[in-house]
């Protein structure tokens, strides 16, 4: 039998309140650490900006998706009706001007092409598909659905140190600090 191998993931800490959380976020923010995330049973208002987080890309590649489908269901009704196999509908063919006769599909390929994006562009973002997650291993990290406020520092982080980021999660007021380890 072999034996597995674990790596360190990082820190888990407990914060006491949503106040605390968004509090230690803004130390973890300050102190330059990239690789890190909250976890809230609720939405935190104003927890984004506390964690210094920018606005999302996915809205600039949802619009150039749905583009992608508004040009492709035009140049669809175009070429097939008007160059490949022409409509005449009363003695006159078909020309570009006649978008109102395009327009449902469309319509339909700029909603099919953008919520396609949504869905594989989010996934790749956030980096799922993940089967397990290593905080899923931790003694206390069940609660963040339920009760509590949790900060992780990912050891990848560049700045992690495991005694100097330790220290700075007790500075930020978190408690039962866990260090996560993962499987290989």
């Amino acid at each position: 039998m072999s034996k597995s191998v674990k790596r360190v993931y990082g820190y888990l800490a407990e914060f006491e309140s949503a106040s605390a959380l968004y509090k230690g976020a803004e130390k973890m923010r300050d102190a330059g650490l990239k690789k890190w995330d909250c976890y809230s049973p609720y939405p935190i208002h104003g927890l984004d900006d506390a964690m210094g987080l920018r606005r999302s890309i996915l809205p600039y590649f949802v619009f150039f998706g749905g583009s992608t489908g508004l040009l492709t269901g035009f140049s669809l009704a175009y070429i097939t009706q008007v160059v490949i196999y022409p409509t005449v509908v009363q003695a006159k063919p078909s020309n570009i001007f006649t978008t109102s006769a395009f327009f449902p599909i469309m319509f339909e390929l700029t909603i099919l092409f953008a919520g396609f994006t949504v869905l594989f562009c989010l996934l790749g973002l956030i980096g799922l598909p993940r089967l397990n997650h290593p905080l899923f291993a931790s003694r206390q990290f069940h609660r963040a659905t339920d009760d509590g406020f949790f900060i992780a520092v990912e050891a990848r982080d560049p700045n992690f140190s495991p005694e100097d980021t330790k220290a700075l999660l007790q500075e930020a007021g978190g408690t039962n600090i866990e260090l996560v380890e993962e499987e290989d």
